[in-house]
């Protein structure tokens, strides 16, 4: 980086900062730790000679925090796959349940929005479908930020919202699903060949709110694999063509992982899961009322703080899911 040939080209100069900032993003932490552990020798000894209670509270303080931060170094070894250090992209889609529905699609795009900020995570909208009344029925965001796609990826399934609907004039309990997806963002565009045939492109107008465009040019691409099925809708950049390119990156992406599933022959487990967005398929439950409730059918991690999931608070799910705790399954088991 010292030489003044490096920033010359600037993509390549980019992509090199940001492999160096992962690589001591894993170094030195550990390194850290190492240190902490060291001092926590000597301060045991101290304690011991001392034998005094509050130097003994504060090797118990530190060893507690040296655990924790143990645990989260830890976790980060268990993000191997292929595609769990990329950026990611997340689509949250409505399913049965109507007004409500969409209105619980909108809940969970602003819990994952706020999952992102505490994670330091960069979010942007790539995509929004307003609801016909209330909420939305769809939309992708995209997360920019180390090991995105691997934690993300926990999350991939139908979310099942039990509550006293607030539509319903009898005050009536509903039950609502949404399905979540996840797509890496993948760092070089893979050389992944589409034949313009199998593509079927609609432009639309973007709407939604803002923009001199809205409304008024079709800046928004709705784009179809034929031989796949594969959707991609992208609206949020104010011109068609970028707009083109980014669904195509994010189709190609798509198509790279559903290629790949099929040659571990896992695609059943990792499509598996999200299956038809209604009762049956779901894999985490926010219960509002008669009690209040989150809990995932995988890993049987549950917590009746619900505010505090609704506010982006998964760090205790996506970690059981990481760890591959199964539900209903003892210690000795995992």
């Amino acid at each position: 980086m010292n030489f003044q040939e490096f920033w010359e080209d600037k993509e390549k100069s980019q992509a090199k900062v940001a492999q160096v900032a992962a690589l001591k993003g894993k170094i030195l932490p550990i390194r850290e730790l190492e240190a902490r552990i060291a001092d926590l020798d000597v301060l045991v000894e101290m304690a011991a000679e001392e034998d005094d209670d509050s130097a003994l509270d504060e090797v118990r303080t530190e060893v507690a925090s040296i655990i924790a931060a143990l645990d989260k170094v830890e976790l980060q070894t268990l993000l191997s796959g292929s595609h769990d250090r990329e950026n990611a992209f997340l689509t949250v889609h409505a399913g049965a349940g109507g007004t409500e529905a969409c209105d619980w699609t909108d809940m969970l795009m602003r819990m994952y929005q706020r999952w992102g900020a505490q994670q330091g995570f960069k979010v942007e909208m790539v995509d929004v479908q307003e609801g016909e009344e209330v909420g939305i029925r769809g939309a992708t965001l995209r997360f920019e930020g180390e090991n995105a796609c691997g934690y993300l990826n926990c999350e991939r399934g139908v979310h099942r919202l039990v509550r006293i609907s607030p539509f319903d004039s009898q005050a009536r309990r509903h039950t609502s699903f949404a399905s979540v997806d996840v797509t890496p963002e993948l760092a070089e565009e893979p050389k992944l060949e589409i034949d313009e045939k199998d593509l079927e492109i609609t432009t639309m107008r973007s709407g939604g709110k803002g923009g001199q465009n809205v409304n008024k040019v079709e800046t928004g691409v709705l784009m179809r694999h034929l031989p796949s099925g594969v959707m991609v809708r992208c609206t949020v950049e104010r011109s068609q063509h970028k707009n083109r390119d980014l669904a195509l990156k994010i189709l190609k992406s798509k198509l790279l992982q559903i290629e790949e599933d099929k040659k571990r022959t896992e695609m059943e487990r990792v499509y598996g899961e999200k299956g038809e967005i209604g009762f049956g398929s779901q894999i985490r439950s926010y219960v509002f009322q008669p009690y209040q409730m989150v809990k995932d059918h995988r890993t049987g991690c549950e917590t009746a703080n619900i505010d505090a999931v609704m506010d982006g608070d998964l760090g205790k799910f996506i970690e059981a899911k990481l760890r591959g705790h199964v539900a209903g399954a003892s210690k000795d088991d995992l």
